[in-house]
């Protein structure tokens, strides 16, 4: 399967402010569980105060499995505060708002940028339960291909 040509997030170049709640959820999500599990702190009880106030707490246990499982230490998130998009968190929100689409085959291509087979298929799953556990909680990630770009 190739992976080329398929961009990381269509919108890269955006601020991290500025997107929509959905995303930025799920940015926040992950940047928090990088900088707890960097500190040696477990980061589902962090993850989960965060998740529950949006009412996403379903989201937990497959986030943190993925983000467990994705090879992530060699291609960090941004910090929490930095301003822009880092190409492995376009990454997984592109990831994210396919498998909501249901688009299964351009989902694995984004996970088998940074896995290998075997580790790509666990990440469509459990991104696909990751998926739906937001979209279950009203927080319905943006058309990655729809015309007109970021809104």
């Amino acid at each position: 399967m190739a992976t080329r040509g398929i961009p990381l997030w269509p919108w890269l170049d955006q601020a991290a402010d500025d997107l929509p709640g959905p995303e930025r959820l799920l940015l926040d999500a992950a940047r928090l569980w990088q900088e707890e599990a960097k500190a040696g702190r477990p980061p589902a009880p962090a993850l989960r105060m965060l998740l529950a106030s949006a009412d996403a707490g379903a989201a937990l246990e497959p986030l943190d499995a993925l983000l467990r499982l994705s090879p992530w230490g060699t291609a960090p998130f941004a910090c929490r505060f930095c301003p822009g998009i880092h190409p492995a968190e376009g990454g997984l929100l592109l990831a994210t708002a396919l498998a909501q689409r249901g688009a299964e085959r351009e989902s694995l291509a984004i996970w088998l940028r940074w896995l290998p087979l075997l580790g790509a298929c666990q990440a469509l799953s459990l991104g696909a339960r990751l998926a739906a556990a937001l979209r279950d909680a009203g927080h319905a990630l943006r058309e990655p291909w729809a015309a007109g770009g970021p809104r």
